[in-house]
């Protein structure tokens, strides 16, 4: 059986793309996902906007927006803790290049 050694990287250039992506998620992208959110449920509201086009957007367009939004804002919370982790890691270990 052969042994094979796990390459482990970690340059600079990683650890500030984990930095950039971890801004943006902390700097507001998520807060921007809850204010379409909110939006989309005022156009939802037929006291707001009626008519065949505003049906349409309750009935299919604003729930399918807005499961995929959902689904984005759990994706992006899981990936800022998993970045969290990989930072930790990266520099724990000392972060050589």
């Amino acid at each position: 059986m052969e042994d094979f050694m796990s390459r482990v990287l970690s340059t600079e250039q990683a650890k500030t793309a984990i930095q950039q992506i971890q801004a943006i998620i902390n700097g507001g992208f998520t807060d921007q996902i809850s204010q379409l959110d909110a939006q989309g449920r005022v156009l939802s509201d037929p006291n707001v906007w009626d008519g065949p086009l505003a049906s349409q957007f309750r009935g299919s367009t604003w729930p399918e927006t807005k499961a995929a939004l959902d689904k984005a804002r759990t994706e992006l919370e899981q990936l800022r803790g998993q970045l969290n982790q990989i930072s930790t890691n990266i520099f724990t270990a000392g972060g050589g290049n």
